[in-house]
């Protein structure tokens, strides 16, 4: 029985909603950001941070047959448009070379875990539930560096797609094992953060395939 989107809320709780929205606020800048490196318009920016910030969760949404989030509520569409003024109105020395990577790790793990949840709150298996947290954490960067014509973050040499199923992973892992969900929650999250700052700080990445015959 799938829950009613009024009691999603409840059936998740404020903590994971408060994740969801961080993590749609951050992805939101990411997209905004990769728009100010281009040069672009403002409209540009509020595109970028669009689709950026709702892409993963508005894919998730339809393989699991629940409303889009950001069409039922408007509060994910309007803390995507308060990213890019926020990045449009800030001085482009305020941020690092890597600020586009920190934001990114925050909104991954962040969906990354509030995907699984609301997954598993539908009804989905608990194993595909961990998938669809992926999906969550990972399609939004994916559809921005394809807007903005940049290298897919997928194809760096460090962990992204790992990092975001150790999140949405050990959050299903903890709840099996009874642990109340903000506090599983926030314990995955933190961790599969920890894992892509420390992919960030020091390229730590899985070993790439080789071809045995060369």
């Amino acid at each position: 029985m799938l829950p009613p989107v009024a009691s999603l809320a409840t059936t998740i709780g404020p903590v994971l909603e408060t994740l969801s929205i961080v993590g749609t606020f951050v992805f939101a800048a990411s997209g905004a950001l990769a728009a100010a490196r281009l040069q672009q318009t403002l409209v540009t920016f509020a595109f970028f941070a669009l689709v950026t910030g709702v892409g993963g969760g508005t894919v998730r949404d339809l393989l699991i047959d629940a409303p889009v989030f950001w069409v039922a509520d408007p509060i994910p569409a309007i803390a995507c448009m308060a990213a890019a003024l926020m990045v449009w109105f800030t001085p482009r020395k305020f941020w690092s070379e890597r600020a586009l990577d920190w934001l990114d790790a925050i909104g991954l793990a962040a969906f990354a875990v509030f995907g699984a949840a609301k997954a598993m709150s539908f009804g989905v298996p608990p194993f595909v539930a961990g998938m669809m947290g992926v999906v969550t954490g990972c399609v939004g960067g994916i559809m921005r560096d394809l807007l903005a014509g940049e290298p897919s973050i997928l194809l760096r040499p460090e962990l992204y797609v790992t990092a975001a199923a150790v999140a949405s992973g050990l959050f299903v892992l903890l709840r099996a094992v009874g642990l109340d969900v903000p506090v599983a929650g926030l314990i995955a999250a933190l961790i599969g953060f920890a894992l892509r700052a420390v992919a960030i700080r020091r390229g730590l990445g899985l070993p790439v395939y080789r071809d045995g015959a060369g």
